[in-house]
């Protein structure tokens, strides 16, 4: 698939035996490089979904390169990963999966746009951000048509300080320097700021439980709005049986019973300060046997934001 994504400049009558500018060519489809690390140890701020943490990092990722395979101005994806499970599910979407290299983030991404420059030598490259949840195709491609026909250039997440893409022309490098304070760093390394409106889902990364909030505003995608309609995480009723308010820790009984810990984020996102033992509470569970646990409480009263 080839596209153009960026409208050549106007060029204008030059003086006799000077030589023309060189005209802008236009882009083939964008290569779209996107990291996905070990499901294992990914998202590591979302801790207090338990076992279903490795599930929504590929939901993101699956949401993430649906979206980007989408996207009109995209020719191809690649992912590099070296977890299996999420190899094969990103394959069977039409992705092209790379085995990771070792090092990290930078060095996988590197490695990843030197592939996609070797597969397909006309065509710029862009890195993605795996974690995009309510990525919208429509959106992409207005970043990607905004990107310089010359020179490297990123687009920073919502709260400013990081990135989510990074984007160059054919055959040249992107350097990318993600990480902590990854705008600023990029920008140090001569990389220019993509400052358009209009593309809230591109930037709206998820690594906490108010990012995936904040994306849930904008509109998740199929597979992690499916996995968040999980049983897992219904709605029910319990009673508190212990907690500590040092910790902003304890328990609850289910009405059959069984107990389940909750940690201070649980008992955090549900607005309480204190809990006295016997008091009914609203939950949400997530994780199955000996590792589950509450992710959400409150009192019956009060709200739960993510109730329908």
């Amino acid at each position: 698939m080839t596209e153009d994504t960026v409208r050549p400049a106007a060029i204008g009558p030059t003086a006799p035996g000077r030589p023309r500018p060189e005209r802008a060519r236009p882009r083939t489809g964008w290569s779209v490089v996107v990291p996905v690390k070990p499901l294992a140890g990914a998202k590591s701020r979302l801790a207090a979904l338990g076992a279903l943490r490795p599930r929504l990092a590929l939901a993101f990722a699956l949401d993430t390169v649906t979206a980007a395979l989408a996207c009109p101005a995209v020719g191809r994806v690649l992912v590099v990963t070296r977890d299996a499970r999420a190899a094969g599910a990103l394959r069977a979407l039409g992705a092209e999966v790379l085995d990771d290299e070792p090092g990290g983030l930078n060095p996988a991404l590197a490695h990843g746009a030197a592939a996609a420059h070797r597969r397909s030598p006309g065509s710029p490259v862009a890195t993605l951000s795996a974690d995009l949840p309510a990525l919208r195709p429509a959106e992409l491609a207005r970043v990607l048509a905004a990107v310089p026909v010359r020179g490297r250039a990123f687009l920073a997440d919502a709260p400013g300080t990081g990135t989510v893409l990074l984007a160059g022309p054919p055959r040249e490098p992107l350097r990318p320097a993600f990480g902590p304070g990854s705008r600023d760093a990029h920008l140090a390394g001569g990389a220019a700021e993509l400052l358009l409106p209009g593309a809230p889902s591109v930037r709206r990364d998820v690594d906490t439980p108010a990012d995936l909030a904040a994306a849930h505003l904008l509109g998740l995608g199929p597979a992690t709005s499916a996995l968040l309609r999980s049983p897992m995480l219904a709605p029910m009723q319990a009673t508190a049986f212990s907690f500590d308010p040092t910790t902003r820790s304890g328990s609850v009984l289910l009405d059959d019973g069984t107990p389940v810990p909750f940690d201070a984020p649980a008992f955090d996102a549900g607005g309480l300060r204190l809990l006295r033992a016997g008091q009914r509470v609203r939950i949400r569970t997530a994780g199955e046997g000996a590792d589950r646990r509450v992710v959400f409480l409150t009192l019956q009263t009060f709200p739960d934001p993510e109730a329908d």
